[in-house]
C-alpha cells in the first residue's frame, strides 16, 4: 500500500499524470474534487484515511507547495503504514499560466492562484518522510520525464 504525493504548481501536469499512470491503481483524493466544501483539509484527511484503512493505494493531486501542507498528510500515511513516494512537478510558472489558460472555464484556476502557489513553493526533501522522491517535467508534446533525486533533494 502506498500513498503518492504530488506536488506542483496549478497546470503543472499532474492530473494529466495521475490518469495516466495510476488511474488503474490508486484512489484518487484531490480538492479539486469538492470545492465547494467548506473544510476541504478536513475532508481531503478523512478521505485519506478511509481508503488506507481499507488497504488501498492513494494519489493526493494538490499543489502541495509547503512542507507543512505535506506534514500531516505524510504522517497519515506513515500511521497506516503506507509507503510514501513523492513526485515534484518541476515546471516552469509561464508554461503552467499557459496550460491553464487553454483549460475550460471550470478547471480555470485565477492567474493570482498560480502566482501565489508560485511563491509558497518549497521543493520536498526526502527528510520530509518520503520513501522515494521524484522529479517530474513535461515536455511540449505533453511526455513526463521522471528522474529519481539521487540525494531526495531538489537541487
Amino acid at each position: 500500500m502506498e500513498l503518492v504525493l504530488l506536488i506542483g504548481l496549478q497546470g503543472s501536469g499532474k492530473s494529466t499524470f495521475y490518469r495516466r499512470t495510476f488511474a488503474s491503481t490508486h484512489v484518487l483524493v484531490s480538492k479539486d474534487n469538492f470545492r465547494n466544501n467548506r473544510r476541504p483539509q478536513r475532508r481531503q484527511m478523512h478521505l485519506i484515511e478511509e481508503a488506507l484503512k481499507q488497504g488501498h493505494s492513494v494519489v493526493v493531486d494538490n499543489t502541495n507547495p509547503t512542507l507543512e501542507d505535506r506534514a500531516a498528510i505524510i504522517g497519515l500515511a506513515k500511521a497506516h503504514g503506507a509507503t510514501i513516494c513523492g513526485f515534484y512537478f518541476d515546471a516552469p510558472l509561464a508554461d503552467c499560466l499557459e496550460r491553464n489558460r487553454r483549460r475550460s472555464s471550470k478547471a480555470r484556476v485565477p492567474d493570482a492562484a498560480l502566482h501565489i502557489t508560485s511563491k509558497r513553493m518549497r521543493p520536498p526533501l526526502v527528510d520530509e518522510g518520503f520513501d522515494r522522491l521524484h522529479r517530474v517535467r513535461i515536455s511540449s508534446d505533453n511526455a513526463f520525464s521522471i528522474r529519481e533525486w539521487p540525494e531526495g533533494n531538489a537541487q
